[in-house]
């Protein structure tokens, strides 16, 4: 996925043989899930153009049910068929040259946008694309799903207390040690400059995603653009957004939540979750590179216990 991985455990047993599974079942979500992979299952999907029904993988049925769900809760805010449109902007496979696309570009990919060109069987085993030229790009949930898969992969091996981390996606279970209330969770603030934590969690049979703009982004005649693309519009976001964190029971929704309210902006985004109950704190820029946090009244709740 691009990313650094990293996984702490609390045990009395030593096991060798389990970053081998570890890295073994991160090779699998690789192949199952990343545009990267010119044979991955994804990527198969994306360059299927008969228009027929394509059986899918439990895995990939899992997360494409997942963001099936994400996609209509948010309103098409969460989008995974924006991958065009990524590739258009140079974020995305196709490594640009960092300027703006032309406008009837962005307009002509925008009409191959929206996972309602998308058609899934009752029970998600099957895909077909209404539109040939719909790709989808997992991007904005498959880490999230990884940490989720490693979590699983885990407790099957008999491991109940630990804390999974794939690129700042995070899914904890069980205590650090017998003093502690599960796992210590950061927060960060949203700058490239510093690591400074803004929030410290105690994390426990939970997961939490954040989804930014401060680390992928260019500057181009004066003007910021950030990689989080608006499944709406085509271009990039343009609200004071900087991050989204949002604490989940599974890390795959988490992951998802995080991106779709990184495309609402801070007001909407704001009331999204506060009318679907979710733990979110947000982040909003600032003059003089400062950022504000805006918390979700279930948020607030928890953060004061």
């Amino acid at each position: 996925m691009n990313t650094y991985y990293r996984i702490k455990i609390r045990s009395p047993k030593e096991n060798n043989l389990l970053h081998n599974s570890i890295k073994k079942e991160l090779q699998r979500i690789n192949e199952e899930m990343s545009v990267f992979e010119a044979n991955s299952e994804i990527s198969l999907i994306n360059r299927d153009d008969t228009g027929e029904w394509i059986e899918l993988s439990p895995e990939m049925s899992a997360v494409m049910k997942t963001a099936y769900n994400v996609y209509n809760e948010s309103n098409g805010y969460f989008d995974p068929t924006v991958g065009r449109l990524v590739d258009l902007w140079g974020f995305g496979t196709s490594k640009g040259t960092q300027k703006t696309p032309d406008d009837k570009l962005i307009k002509d990919t925008l009409k191959t946008t929206g996972f309602d060109k998308i058609r899934f069987s009752n029970n998600f085993t099957r895909v077909k694309k209404t539109n040939p030229e719909t790709k989808i790009n997992l991007s904005a949930i498959a880490k999230g799903y990884g940490v989720d898969r490693i979590a699983t992969l885990l407790e099957k091996n008999g491991y109940t207390d630990y804390v999974v981390e794939i690129g700042g996606e995070v899914k904890a279970k069980g205590d650090r040690n017998k003093e502690s209330k599960g796992w210590n969770v950061a927060v960060v603030k949203p700058n490239t400059q510093t690591n400074e934590n803004a929030y410290i969690v105690p994390l426990k049979n939970y997961a939490v995603a954040t989804s930014g703009d401060y680390r992928n982004f260019f500057y181009y005649n004066n003007k910021r653009y950030s990689h989080t693309i608006s499944p709406k519009t085509g271009y990039p976001v343009e609200h004071s957004l900087a991050s989204a964190t949002v604490f989940h029971k599974n890390c795959t929704t988490a992951d998802a939540l995080a991106t779709a309210i990184m495309a609402m902006g801070e007001k909407q985004g704001l009331k999204f979750a506060n009318d679907n109950n979710l733990f979110v704190i947000l982040f909003v820029r600032e003059d003089g590179n400062k950022f504000k946090a805006l918390l979700s009244n279930k948020a607030q709740k928890e953060l004061e216990e």
